[in-house]
């Protein structure tokens, strides 16, 4: 029997669709707009260890999401956001994909935060939406098992297997590929508080939908 604990946890929201991936869309944008205008802002907004812990800017952990380093960084982020949000949104509620989208994004920022700290990056910046976003990524996968996702438009590949061909290649990327201005540990947190949703929140185990749905798949070939 649950206890109150988990019931409040698992309570589900009214079911609504408002589109707020739109308008997180467009809140980005606006704050890219603003951003370039003012490019000191990115200091404040983004996710800095040394002012978060010296000068207590503890919002960053949640404003560093609407703040992009140029344009293409801006454009991948969007892209992916109204491809997929749109659709995850649309599937489980716009209330349920706001926690999603937010929790996924702030605990990445958090844990990439601790991560920066126990190396000492102290001076370290961290923008972008990609922790909500790799987030997002992993929930469609797990809404959406048999959806075929076209590589380049060309190649369909199963949504969980581009989850795990991405988690593989941001693992390498992080420990052993060159060093880049991109926080690929920021993307695997994305996936990791994406999964950890699914088990606490949701009560469902991730892989064993992904299991479940190719195995009935091969089944229904077989027959």
């Amino acid at each position: 029997m649950e206890n109150s604990h988990t019931l409040l946890i698992r309570r589900h929201f009214t079911y609504k669709f408002h589109k707020v991936s739109l308008y997180l869309i467009i809140a980005n944008c606006i704050m890219f707009g603003a951003t370039t205008l003012f490019p000191r802002l990115k200091l404040y907004l983004g996710l800095c260890p040394s002012l978060f812990l010296q000068y207590k800017m503890y919002w960053q952990p949640f404003t560093y999401m609407f703040i992009h380093g140029g344009m293409m960084h801006l454009l991948s982020n969007m892209i992916g956001l109204f491809f997929f949000g749109l659709s995850l949104e649309k599937a489980i509620g716009s209330r349920e994909f706001l926690l999603l989208y937010f929790t996924g994004g702030i605990l990445s920022g958090l844990l990439s935060l601790g991560t920066y700290i126990l190396s000492r990056t102290f001076s370290a910046i961290l923008i972008g939406a990609s922790g909500a976003l790799f987030s997002i990524l992993f929930a469609f996968a797990v809404v959406f098992p048999k959806a075929n996702i076209y590589l380049w438009g060309l190649l369909p590949i199963p949504s969980p297997i581009l989850i795990l061909v991405y988690a593989a290649i941001e693992l390498f990327s992080q420990f052993f590929g060159f060093r880049s201005n991109v926080a690929h540990f920021t993307h695997l947190f994305g996936f990791l508080v994406s999964y950890l949703y699914f088990i606490i929140r949701i009560g469902v185990n991730p892989f064993r939908v992904w299991k479940e749905a190719y195995s009935n798949h091969s089944e229904n070939k077989e027959e």
